[in-house]
């Protein structure tokens, strides 16, 4: 449980640090971030929204995680997606009904 944890932690980071890098990069270039065409559809669920808006950059919704595990997953994520308390609580509703 703990090396699953560890690697889903060690992968989800090391996509962000990906993500901070490139972004300046694009925004540099003249590039539109690449979930604006995602904006155009609208989800139905909220948290399904605050996913796409805030992790959907680097992360496809978890498949196979328990809610304990998604829960502790968002907690860290948090403190790097710079979510607000509100956010998180939609994000962890959506992932782990």
């Amino acid at each position: 449980m703990k090396t699953l944890f560890a690697s889903v932690l060690g992968v989800s980071l090391f996509a962000c640090s990906l993500h901070v890098v490139a972004m300046p990069q694009a925004a540099a270039n003249g590039q539109k971030p690449p979930n604006s065409a995602a904006k155009t559809k609208p989800a139905a669920d909220p948290g399904e929204v605050k996913f796409k808006e805030n992790c959907g950059r680097c992360h496809n919704p978890p498949d196979a995680l328990s809610p304990r595990e998604v829960k502790a997953v968002v907690q860290h994520m948090r403190v790097r997606a710079m979510l607000n308390a509100e956010d998180e609580q939609l994000i962890l509703k959506y992932l782990a009904p």
